[in-house]
């Protein structure tokens, strides 16, 4: 039961300096909460609410879990998380403590939260007090009524479900509180079946104790000869009151559960918005029958489980739908990249519909370089994820496109700046040439990158950075620094948002060493690590989302062998033919083979198409690589960004046939963004040399 308007506290500024006397004289204690060191004063008094000497108490509220029950203290820290988030002033909540004999005792706090100029929670103050004096006067009142004890003590059960209901998210939460032992106990029954309707069928979600499930009935038609299917169908509830009508009612089901040693049943139709969602079953086995007023309470009790069965079942599609949505903006699939592993990962806040704007990506790039990104938009919410999407392609484009990373960087925040939003973004962006281990690294606004070495240590690289995306164009701070390191042969770069880094009262160097220590003692493998890192943030919780991504640089498994270069200037005759006798020689003296004829025509188109179709020069490239095969790759760039088009030349055509040789000739073939210009390249695998 948790009242967060009507116990509101107002406490003055110097709390909890008054005199403890007054306090202890109505059975309270005080509590001073510094968010910041997570840490927690008690007094005395407060303690002896919680049944603890002050020497078994060590200032960590985690102390203080040992006399909370899960259940209780689920609730409490959501109330208490959730206020901290929404900018409350205050809370209150009652909630039950178990007392060193294992009674249990109900407990009454109320707590201030003192917040600083920008709005963030830096401390609680508040008072715990014994509220069993309180809720023994009203059972002592219901007491004097025999016939009224049962009932209200039924009602209070409908209560409390209710109240912990207020707290399941998802469907799973739900059959969880329902079948928590106080609520069965409270209600007298044994166990608890639950089903729900999805297109015309129940399917069975909560079944009852161990071994009884009955074949069969995991999936059954409205129309079947069963009790939850009878309450649907009717929208009335359904009350067994002795084995003899169970048997005769429902001689399907009857033979399969005789061993339960059911006495009774009540089976209630779930109804939300006058329609059928489920249907729920109390099975019994020490009471026969049913009074008018038990039957009210169970028929109310169903009432309030079905609108927390929809709220939830509402919840789980929005929060399929905000996956689906996140999912849609971040890359499909990760490429392959010779001489690197990658991994990456992505966990959604559990927020329902909000939807984050973290991401990460990977750029294949022209020789044998990559580059990575990280990133998080400002916000939890569609515009948040659409800005994320753009930003994403942009970014990809400037990086496809052959610019710098400081320049990528620069042109991303001028775009957002642009964009209708005032959202700005960080960003972390990586280059790395994986032939050399060379890493460009440019940061707006991001949290450091850490690497890990081949001994398994880790630390954080501290790189300079600029303002984030968006921010740095509005205040015409464009320049973003370059900083470079080398990655060795077996070193992990590892990428993340401040969610895998950000926790509640912890500061983010705090934060950040904690990630390191974690990294430092997870697997070698990048996918187990990143598997392992994200189970932590799993556990943790939390309302942030995190993006993460490693790339742990292999041992070379390309090198060049050999490289020729070659320009050959538009109108020029004698370059084209000393182009071409360079080809010629140089694929002799490579060993290319009976291939030799069919790389030179593929070569010669190529710079013909260069210099025919566009207005600039030619820049002719051949070289060795060495690998699983050896091949020979031809690469001939251009001024012009306009792709290469195959045609068919039909059969009087004296052109269209250059890409359609190409393609017929060369092994494998490409196109590629070099600057404001292209690259068109071939390769060939040839024979091996000694």
């Amino acid at each position: 039961m948790v009242d967060r308007g009507a116990s509101a506290l107002s406490l003055p500024d110097d709390w909890p300096a008054h005199p403890d006397p007054i306090l202890a004289l109505n059975r309270m204690g005080s509590f001073d909460w510094d968010l910041d060191t997570a840490l927690m004063h008690m007094d005395a008094q407060g303690l002896a609410v919680f049944d603890m000497r002050p020497d078994e108490y060590d200032g960590h509220p985690e102390t203080l879990g040992v006399r909370v029950p899960p259940v209780e203290a689920y609730g409490l820290d959501a109330l208490v998380s959730q206020a901290l988030k929404d900018g409350s002033r205050n809370y209150g909540a009652y909630f039950r403590i178990r007392c060193r004999d294992g009674s249990l005792r109900w407990t009454h706090t109320q707590g201030y939260i003192h917040r600083d100029e920008t709005g963030r929670p830096r401390r609680i103050v508040g008072i715990v007090r014994d509220a069993t004096q309180e809720l023994s006067e009203s059972a002592a009142r219901r007491e004097q009524a025999a016939e009224d004890e049962a009932r209200r003590q039924q009602t209070s059960v409908v209560q409390i479900t209710t109240a912990a209901l207020a707290h399941a998210r998802t469907v799973q939460d739900v059959i969880d509180v329902l079948k928590d032992s106080r609520g069965l106990t409270h209600l007298g029954a044994k166990s608890l079946v639950m089903g729900l309707v999805e297109a015309g069928r129940i399917r069975l979600v909560a079944e009852g104790p161990a071994g009884s499930f009955v074949p069969g009935t995991l999936v059954t038609r409205i129309d079947e000869p069963y009790p939850m299917g009878e309450v649907v169908r009717t929208l009335a509830p359904r009350f067994i009151e002795s084995p003899e009508e169970f048997a005769e009612s429902y001689p399907v089901l009857w033979p399969h559960i005789t061993e339960l040693n059911i006495t009774s049943a009540a089976y209630l139709p779930l109804i939300a918005q006058a329609r059928p969602i489920g249907a729920m079953g109390l099975l019994y086995n020490d009471r026969h029958g049913f009074t008018p007023e038990e039957r009210n309470v169970l028929v109310a009790l169903g009432s309030s489980i079905a609108q927390s069965l929809q709220r939830a079942m509402f919840y789980e599609q929005e929060k399929d739908l905000a996956q689906g949505l996140q999912q849609a903006m971040l890359p499909r699939s990760i490429p392959s990249v010779p001489g690197a592993d990658i991994a990456v990962r992505y966990r959604s806040a559990s927020l329902g519909r909000d939807i984050g704007g973290d991401w990460y990506d990977l750029i294949p790039l022209p020789g044998g370089r990559v580059g990575a990104v990280i990133g998080d938009v400002q916000g939890h919410d569609t515009h948040a994820a659409a800005v994320m999407g753009q930003l994403r392609i942009v970014l990809r484009a400037y990086a496809a496109e052959g610019h710098t990373p400081a320049t990528v960087m620069a042109r991303a925040s001028v775009f957002l700046h642009e964009l209708d939003t005032e959202r700005f973004a960080t960003c972390l962006y990586a280059e790395a040439d994986l032939s050399t281990g060379v890493v460009q690294l440019v940061r707006a606004g991001h949290i450091d990158p850490l690497v890990r070495h081949t001994d398994g240590s880790c630390r954080r690289l501290a790189v300079e950075g600029g303002l984030p995306l968006g921010l740095s164009a509005e205040f015409g701070r464009l320049e973003y620094p370059v900083n470079t390191m080398e990655l060795d042969p077996g070193q992990t770069l590892l990428l993340c948002t401040d969610g895998l880094v950000e926790q509640p009262g912890i500061d983010l160097d705090d934060g950040m060493h904690t990630l390191v220590e974690l990294v430092c003692t997870g697997p070698d493998d990048v996918r187990d690590l990143a598997d392992r890192l994200i189970d932590v943030a799993e556990e943790r919780g939390g309302d942030d989302d995190v993006a993460l991504l490693l790339l742990r640089r292999q041992g070379p498994t390309q090198q060049s062998g050999g490289r020729l270069q070659q320009h050959v200037a538009p109108g020029d005759p004698e370059a084209l033919t000393g182009a071409r006798h360079m080809i010629r020689a140089a694929v002799r003296a490579w060993g290319a083979g009976d291939r030799a004829d069919e790389i030179e025509l593929v070569a010669d188109e190529l710079i013909t198409n260069a210099l025919m179709h566009t207005e600039g020069a030619a820049v002719v490239t051949l070289r060795v690589l060495t690998g699983p095969d050896r091949r020979l790759r031809v690469e001939v760039e251009d001024s012009s960004s306009a792709l290469p088009r195959r045609r068919e030349a039909g059969e009087s055509g004296v052109s269209g046939r250059g890409l359609l040789l190409v393609d017929r000739l060369a092994d494998v073939w490409g196109v590629e963004a070099r600057g404001g210009g292209k690259c068109v390249w071939c390769e060939f695998v040839v024979p091996v040399r000694d």
